[in-house]
């Protein structure tokens, strides 16, 4: 295997990168290596040009320097993201090996401009304040460009399935056991509404996510001491805001996470519903409830040829759990930091990636597998006609309203760990002291026809 080209998928050691790397793929610009050091270099060179617009700083950048930082920024690429990391690493004829990440951008960033600018990049900065920037900005773009995209997809596949499918009586299981019936498409509609609703979530800390730009401690220190009659909180405000985030006055060298911990919350919520959904669909395909429709030349075991798996909706299972488990403990670590700062935080900030690509199968996975799954109203329809003593609840009910005390104690006896007809109900309906109205009103009850008003719950739908 040491003849293995290191580039090929087959080398890679995380699926991410190897059996996964097409449907993660949307996820490079903003996961990557690369990604995170072009995020840098944005910081790095807005900085630098908001330092120039302020009055009382002695940095004065040309018209023509301006455009051309900007045309740095906006056309960073694979190379220059190469020649960063070698300065990283190896060094160049320039400069020496940083074995700093941020550095490197900043020495990188040198080579665009003139020497009269070189002690304006990174002024007063600690590379947290670069950093949570960076990350931040990825996060909202990884979010908003890649992930709530695929989440709003399956929101409107729930949508259209439910309200194609209203209609379709099908049993209900509570406590696994046969309970009153519903519709198809009222249980996607539940579906549908809940991914809604954690979607606005997801949206909601996207948009609330902050950024901190205040020094080695949060105490904007060096600024001070440079330029004492500045007002650096206001200018940090305005050039975070600017960047299309929250402004955190208050931080340490790191930047309090809470913002990012919510929304990983925010988004285990969307998987949490998604798997409750692979898991509800990958039953309803082992009841024949749904067909799958196969591909051609596609195995689904190799040993038995019938057989059409759920592997989709199992696939994104464990990717969705596997996300979760990631989220978690972004979670729960990012939010903690030895006094001022540790440096643990770094490395795990790296594998926010990871969590969001794992996500993103899940999320493709899920939406495959719908567009495959057909409803077998037939198999439903023989399921209910099977188990007639669901209507047991409808009966007792109706006799509550006629002021029979013992209603329940009455169906309970007949259908309780028992096999009934629907001939046993009418039997029970014949020695029963009501109206005759009444009594045709029990005989017209059936398993299928009890469904309440579950195809019209449907059209709450937006």
């Amino acid at each position: 295997m040491d003849d293995l080209p290191r580039e090929s998928p087959l080398a890679a050691v995380s699926p991410l990168d190897g059996r996964y790397a097409g449907t993660t793929d949307p996820l490079v610009p903003y996961a990557s290596e690369a990604a995170l050091i072009r995020a840098r270099l944005r910081v790095e060179g807005e900085y630098l040009l908001a330092l120039a617009d302020h009055d009382a700083v002695a940095c004065d950048v040309s018209e023509s320097e301006r455009a051309h930082i900007r045309a740095v920024l906006e056309g960073f690429d694979a190379a220059d993201a190469a020649l960063v990391k070698q300065i990283e690493t190896e060094g160049t004829a320039q400069f020496d090996a940083t074995r700093h990440d941020v550095k490197a951008v900043e020495y990188f960033l040198r080579t665009e401009t003139p020497e009269r600018l070189h002690p304006w990049i990174h002024f007063g900065l600690t590379s947290e304040d670069v950093n949570n920037l960076a990350h931040r900005l990825n996060a909202i773009g990884a979010v908003d460009t890649v992930l709530l995209p695929e989440i709003e997809g399956i929101r409107e596949q729930l949508t259209a399935m439910a309200r194609a499918h209203r209609d379709v009586p099908m049993l209900a299981r509570t406590h696994g056991q046969p309970a009153t019936p519903t519709t198809f498409g009222k249980e996607l509609a539940v579906f549908a509404a809940r991914l809604g609703r954690a979607q606005a979530r997801v949206r909601e800390a996207t948009d609330s996510l902050s950024g901190k730009l205040a020094g080695a401690s949060g105490t904007y220190a060096a600024h001070v001491a440079a330029y004492p009659d500045i007002d650096w909180q206001a200018f940090s405000a305005a050039f975070v805001e600017a960047l299309g985030l929250e402004h955190t006055s208050l931080s340490t060298q790191v930047n309090p996470c809470d913002d990012l911990a919510a929304l990983f919350d925010a988004l285990a919520g969307v998987n949490s519903i998604l798997l409750d959904l692979d898991r509800d669909i990958w039953r309803y395909v082992s009841d024949r409830y749904l067909g799958q429709e196969s591909e051609a030349g596609e195995t689904g075991s190799s040993t038995m040829p019938h057989k059409v798996n759920p592997i989709d909706f199992e696939n994104s299972e464990g990717n969705l759990s596997k996300a979760n488990a990631d989220l978690t403990f972004l979670r729960e670590y990012i939010t903690t930091s030895r006094l001022q700062r540790d440096l643990s935080d770094s490395t795990v900030k790296r594998n926010v990636g990871p969590a969001f690509a794992h996500c993103l199968i899940g999320y493709r996975k899920t939406a495959t597998g719908l567009g495959k799954v057909v409803p077998n109203e037939q198999v439903m329809r023989e399921d209910l006609e099977n188990t007639p003593e669901i209507i047991g609840e409808a009966v007792q009910t109706i006799l509550r309203r006629e002021g029979d005390t013992e209603a329940y104690e009455r169906v309970k006896a007949l259908t309780r760990g028992q096999r009934v007809t629907l001939a046993d109900f009418r039997n029970l309906f014949a020695d029963l002291d009501v109206s005759e109205a009444v009594r045709m009103e029990l005989e017209a009850l059936t398993p299928a026809g009890y469904t309440g008003i579950a195809a019209e719950l449907v059209d709450e739908l937006e």
